[in-house]
C-alpha cells in the first residue's frame, strides 16, 4: 500500500480553469424565488469506464483522491477532450490509466455527480475485448490495476478504499446489463 501524499497547504481558489461557481436565480412552480449556487464544469463531460478482462473480471484502479485524502479503488475515468466522442475518450482513458484499449465500447447510461449543485455529467461506458496498448496520461503516479470479479461485487462494497459513488453505480449498472436485466434506453 502506498503512503498518502503530504498536504503542504490548502487555500480557497478564487478562480479555477476546471470549475466555476455560478449563481442561479429561479422561481419554482409554487412562486417561491431562490438563488442557488452550482459548480459549473468546464469541458464536454466525463467518462467512467467498466473494463472487462473477461465475462466476470473487471479491472479497477487504485488512485489517490485529494478530496478525501486517501487512495480509492474505483474505475478508470476522465474528462472528454475537445473533438472527441464518448467512445474515443473512454478508449483513450483506458490506454492512459490501465494500459489497455477496447475493441468493443458501449455507452450504458449517463450519470450526474450531484444534480443539486453540479452541472457535470459522466457517461458510463462498458469496455470489452481488451488489448494491451498504453498512452502517456496526466496522472502524477502510475495507477495500480486491480482485477475484481463482478460476481463478488457485494464484497467490494465493504472495502475500506471504496466510496466513489460513480464507480459503485457504474459497476452495478454494468453487472445488470451483462446479466441481461438492464437494457440502455429501455
Amino acid at each position: 500500500m502506498r503512503e498518502r501524499p503530504t498536504i503542504h497547504a490548502t487555500r480557497t481558489a478564487d478562480a479555477s480553469g476546471f470549475l466555476q461557481v455560478e449563481e442561479v436565480d429561479l422561481e419554482l412552480s409554487n412562486g417561491q424565488r431562490r438563488t442557488y449556487e452550482r459548480l459549473k464544469g468546464s469541458g464536454l463531460g466525463a467518462v467512467i469506464i467498466v473494463p472487462m478482462r473477461d465475462d466476470d473480471t473487471v479491472l479497477l484502479v487504485r488512485e489517490y483522491g485529494v478530496g478525501v485524502d486517501r487512495y480509492e479503488l474505483g474505475l478508470p475515468k476522465g474528462r472528454l477532450d475537445r473533438d472527441e466522442t464518448v467512445e474515443q475518450g473512454a478508449n483513450r482513458e483506458l490506454k492512459e490509466e490501465i494500459g489497455f484499449g477496447a475493441r468493443h465500447l458501449r455507452i450504458l447510461t449517463t450519470l450526474s455527480l450531484s444534480p443539486a449543485y453540479m452541472t457535470s455529467m459522466t457517461h458510463v461506458v462498458l469496455a470489452q475485448e481488451l488489448y494491451p496498448e498504453r498512452l502517456q496520461g496526466d496522472e502524477p503516479e502510475e495507477l495500480e490495476v486491480i482485477p475484481w470479479k463482478l460476481s463478488e461485487l457485494h464484497t467490494l462494497l465493504g472495502h475500506e478504499e471504496v466510496s466513489e459513488g460513480r464507480s459503485i453505480a457504474a459497476l452495478f449498472i454494468a453487472r445488470e446489463y451483462l446479466a441481461g436485466r438492464f437494457r440502455p434506453g429501455a
